[in-house]
């Protein structure tokens, strides 16, 4: 199916009706003057830009892509991605080395696997951080997520007569951070969904979900990421099998963006791409059961990530960690945390990523919860670097309250 070509009713943005409602809910604009705010960088300006290219505004890069403009709109305008769109049209700065390297998530990961505790070492030297503060315009007051020396592809490769042996079979993405990054979330999964007598099987060589590269200029390598992991989905789908996510931002990505910003069809394998949390919530709504141990007691605060409220899936998480036995749950309220992928480690975004987590971080210090649970890893890494409380992917959560979680 060939897939239709840009018309002005895609984005929807005629249905604007000028209530500002996505200015008051957009995070950066309490924080950046110099952003003209969703109404007017969405669909005012795309009336313009359809005009003439010219009125394109440079501005538009202070978007954050979190998509509560989208969340909060009465008349379900794709603000966001009217942004992203115009950004992929018509911005001709080209992408800077420190962008290449942050949008690089598969080569840097596969660079720094053989040396991971060399590199995790000098990334947490101040001398370090400061010289890529000068030469490459990274903050130095922003930390680095860890490289794992194991992978999780090898890891699950491995036991593949295992998961094979199963009864009932999904695929997972489980994109970069969880191969170079933090297995132990893989591992989660696994344990969880094999409680369940669900057996888990790679994808077909899958690759980044692209949008590093989309927010970072680099749409046309994005493209080709996209028409891959497709491809690789499709194949899995055509087979039978669920594909199971636990990344809400590579959920959003392969799900609304790849079609909206892309021009990759997904239509084949879209319905199919569920984060793993609504997964088990449906099975086990279904009569599905989990082993629970008696003896788990913790505090848990959620939060729910700007790309998990878009897709309108964290009641999803919160109903599994409310099943859990001796569990004291709080829900967050929904607000931004101010990293949006790369952006955060941006030396020009820095203090804007800061203050508009800081509301975030003000609740989850009030709360003080035992563990913060979060479906989004750069979530992760700015609650954990701004606050000092742990933060854990509900999945690792889930797979502690069924066992002791042993770390291999």
């Amino acid at each position: 199916m060939q897939y239709q070509e840009y018309t002005q009713s895609e984005y929807n943005f005629e249905e604007c009706t000028k209530c500002t409602i996505c200015t008051a809910y957009c995070p950066v604009m309490q924080v950046n003057p110099l952003y003209p705010g969703p109404k007017q960088a969405g669909p005012d300006g795309e009336r313009l830009r359809l005009r003439d290219p010219g009125f394109f505004d440079a501005a538009l890069k202070y978007c954050l892509n979190c998509k509560r403009c989208e969340v909060y709109c009465p008349s379900e305008v794709k603000v966001a991605d009217l942004i992203q769109s115009a950004r992929i049209r018509y911005e001709r700065t080209p992408p800077k080395v420190r962008d290449y390297l942050l949008a690089s998530t598969d080569v840097m990961g596969k660079l720094a696997r053989p040396v991971a505790p060399i590199v995790n070492f000098a990334t947490r030297q101040q001398l370090t951080r400061t010289a890529m503060d000068v030469t490459l315009r990274i903050d130095r007051h922003r930390t680095f997520p860890e490289y794992s020396a194991r992978g999780f592809e090898g890891w699950l490769k491995r036991r593949k007569k295992e998961q094979a042996a199963f009864p009932e079979q999904v695929a997972y993405y489980h994109g970069c951070y969880v191969n170079y990054n933090y297995p132990q979330l893989g591992k989660d999964l696994v344990k969880v969904l094999n409680a369940m007598g669900v057996g888990v099987q790679l994808l077909e060589k899958e690759q980044c979900c692209g949008i590093a590269l989309i927010v970072n200029g680099q749409s046309a390598q994005a493209r080709k990421k996209a028409l891959h992991n497709v491809e690789s989905l499709g194949k899995a789908v055509e087979s039978g099998l669920k594909v199971v996510t636990t990344s809400s931002t590579c959920t959003l990505t392969i799900r609304d963006e790849y079609p909206s910003l892309l021009e990759v069809d997904n239509a084949a394998v879209r319905d199919s791409v569920l984060m793993a949390t609504r997964f088990i919530c449906e099975k086990l709504e279904q009569g599905a059961t989990l082993p629970f141990r008696n003896d788990f007691h913790k505090r848990i605060a959620y939060h729910t990530p700007c790309h998990m409220a878009r897709l309108g899936w964290g009641i999803f998480s919160q109903r599994l960690l409310q099943m859990i036995p001796g569990v004291e749950f709080t829900p967050l309220e929904q607000t931004c945390c101010g990293m949006a992928g790369t952006y955060g480690f941006k030396k020009e975004n820095y203090a804007n990523s800061q203050a508009i987590g800081a509301p975030l971080f003000d609740q989850i210090r009030a709360v003080n919860p035992d563990v913060v649970a979060c479906d989004c890893e750069t979530c992760k890494w700015q609650i954990e670097m701004s606050t000092g409380y742990k933060v854990e992917n509900p999945i690792s959560i889930l797979a502690e309250a069924i066992s002791d979680n042993g770390k291999d």
